[in-house]
């Protein structure tokens, strides 16, 4: 790559490094126009993806922004379950619509196309990254300014797919306090440097669970050593999320959207850099 390069490949005829990952790019729906891709990763499961996909598209919606959530994690989906969201999409000749949250923040996932949301997704990784691109290009997502892609763990097929179909503009990192946080975050990192996106933060669940009666913060898993790990790979912390029972209860009731909490002020912060319009 050039060091004049304005990452315009349309502008320019050199056969680059950059050029080729740019051909594997996938054109959404004509009727999508969607201004910012921000991808939320881990490097293994279990470690809270989904409820930091669905309280970042919360706070995008409440900041304004046009928000929608593509779930990648075709074979664990919980995106719908977490919003209240049930039923099947609607599709005509031109494409799919999207299903929407009482808040109006857009959504698809296979828990929304399958006939009964607790059937088993048993496909091979082709046919789930098939999935995935189909959620970006046959989709009718309209007017977004903010799509998270909630990922699935690991670095397997869908991420792959995902970083080379869709154009990504940066990851959201999610890990846990134990001692397994390093091996986590350096996964994530070392792929997304791998695919040239950038890391946008790192969001560390399960942090830590507040006395309901003094107010002590109780290091459950024990003391993070998130700061030493983000100083590593110059990462910036977004926010620590506790183990709270309200927070909980309103995924299981389908009610995230009713969410109260300050822990990740730090992202309203970045998306409002990122489109500052708003």
């Amino acid at each position: 790559m050039s060091e004049q390069c304005n990452h315009d490949c349309s502008s320019c005829s050199a056969d680059c490094s950059e050029r080729t990952a740019e051909s594997f790019l996938k054109k959404p729906h004509e009727k999508s126009d969607i201004k910012k891709v921000i991808a939320v990763v881990s490097g293994k499961g279990g470690v809270g993806k989904s409820l930091v996909t669905g309280l970042a598209s919360v706070i995008a919606s409440r900041c304004e922004y046009k928000t929608a959530i593509l779930d990648a994690d075709v074979t664990g989906p919980s995106i719908p379950k977490m919003f209240g969201v049930g039923g099947q999409v609607a599709a005509n000749e031109e494409g799919i619509f999207p299903a929407e949250s009482a808040t109006g923040i857009k959504m698809v996932s296979t828990n929304l196309i399958l006939e009964n949301p607790t059937d088993p997704v048993v496909w091979r990784g082709p046919v789930i990254g098939g999935v995935v691109e189909q959620f970006w290009t046959d989709v009718m997502w309209g007017d977004v300014d903010y799509m998270f892609v909630d990922m699935p763990p690991g670095t397997g097929d869908v991420p792959l797919t995902v970083f080379q179909s869709l154009p990504v503009d940066g990851i959201i990192i999610v890990t846990t306090p134990q001692d397994l946080v390093s091996m986590i975050v350096e996964k994530a990192v070392k792929m997304a440097e791998l695919m040239n996106i950038p890391v946008l933060g790192v969001i560390e669940n399960m942090s830590y669970i507040q006395c309901p009666d003094c107010g002590k913060k109780i290091s459950v898993f024990g003391e993070s050593n998130l700061e030493a790990i983000a100083d590593k790979h110059g990462l910036d912390i977004l926010g620590r999320l506790p183990i709270d029972p309200k927070l909980t209860a309103l995924c299981d009731a389908g009610q995230i959207e009713r969410f109260e909490g300050n822990w990740l002020e730090k992202v309203a912060e970045m998306l409002l850099k990122m489109l500052p319009e708003k």
